[in-house]
């Protein structure tokens, strides 16, 4: 048995988790499966329980969004110094700097870097410092060994400095199953399903629907998501004044059974965001043969590939519209799409992104951790 002390600012229960939060909590609990000790150090939020037990795994919430990196340190330092026979530092905005102070052996784990995000998820001029400082902060961290989940995010970690000897890969999957049998859709709906905040450009989608729709009379738009802040209340704003306000059905945030549900039903999923590590909702909304439309940006240029599994398109609301137009009305390309989509998720699970962290364990010459 080993010891896994696993350091980030949000855990799966954390109402802002995500993807990555998805990716960790699948990684850590077959690390318990496999008879390991795991335990999360991870801010607190509203309500939270300072303690729980996760799928075997311990977490231990500190702080909040913004106190955590110290409290992280003080609580280490006080408690857990010394305990861990490997401690992985999630990379999430802003680094945690253990290399400072934890002398056990370290691990940096990267679904992606904020970069363009800050010009939207921040205010002004916090949004631009963030920019120009997150590759000087990141340099201080670069000697350290790292795992990421996209060649995008590797390859900006070598240009801050990382060494690609030091940097391995793993790949994403979905806790969706594939469907059986292969089948075409025949709905009218196209979806969003996201966190609804600025970096996920929901209002695009809104706006490309709007764009599609006088050439697809029948067409409808699901969108699905938490509204979050002013961002939030303009899409929700943007719903209700739309005119095409009864063509548009708002759920708000979703359980998992619900999320797969609105994929089943609809035709293709848009994601038009601003960058991603990978972008999971692509993975889940493949397993169910819905090919996906996006922006051609970092992440999601490598999820989705391009005329193969969905459609990349340019940074703007028209464009994306004309890919949705160009899906609705040539059925021989959404059906290839839509079939390499579904073959490409059959042999993709969290079972594999599990093999793959080992296997990159091992590259780092981690490997004497785990079996």
């Amino acid at each position: 048995m080993k010891k896994i002390l696993w350091i980030t600012w949000k855990d799966i229960k954390h109402p802002q988790a995500g993807g990555a939060e998805i990716v960790d909590n699948e990684i850590a609990k077959r690390m318990v499966k496999e008879g390991h000790q795991v335990i999360f150090l991870t801010g607190g939020f509203e309500n939270c329980q300072p303690e729980e037990k996760v799928n075997g795994y311990r977490i231990i919430r500190l702080g909040n969004r913004f106190s955590i990196y110290f409290q992280v340190f003080r609580y280490y330092k006080k408690f857990l110094g010394g305990w861990a026979d490997l401690v992985i530092e999630e990379v999430n905005t802003l680094p945690f700097f253990t290399r400072y102070y934890v002398r056990e052996k370290r691990l940096l784990f990267f679904h992606q870097l904020c970069r363009e995000k800050w010009l939207y998820e921040m205010f002004w001029p916090a949004s631009w410092l963030g920019y120009f400082l997150e590759p000087l902060y990141l340099r201080l961290i670069r000697r350290e060994k790292a795992i990421t989940v996209s060649r995008d995010t590797r390859d900006d970690l070598i240009t801050i400095g990382f060494e690609k000897e030091k940097i391995a890969l793993i790949h994403i999957a979905s806790n969706f199953r594939p469907q059986n049998k292969f089948s075409i859709k025949s709905s009218n709906y196209i979806l969003s399903l996201n966190s609804i905040r600025p970096s996920k450009k929901t209002l695009d989608t809104i706006r490309a629907f709007e764009i599609a729709k006088t050439k697809l009379p029948e067409l409808k738009l699901i969108v699905a998501g938490k509204p979050n802040g002013r961002y939030g209340r303009k899409v929700l704003r943007e719903v209700m004044n739309s005119k095409y306000t009864d063509s548009i059905e708002f759920y708000g945030r979703v359980s998992e059974k619900v999320k797969k549900e609105l994929i089943q039903k609809s035709k293709l999923v848009c994601a038009p965001y601003v960058k991603e590590g990978w972008g999971l909702v692509v993975a889940e909304a493949n397993t169910q043969a819905v090919p996906v439309v996006a922006y051609r940006v970092s992440g999601l240029r490598e999820s989705v590939v391009d005329n193969v599994t969905g459609l990349l398109c340019d940074q703007n609301p028209r464009d994306l519209a004309k890919s949705i137009i160009k899906l609705f009305n040539d059925q021989k390309i959404y059906e290839r799409l839509s079939k390499n989509a579904w073959m490409g998720t059959k042999n993709r699970s969290f079972d594999q992104t599990y093999l793959d962290f080992l296997d990159g364990l091992k590259r780092l010459r981690y490997g004497q951790f785990f079996r």
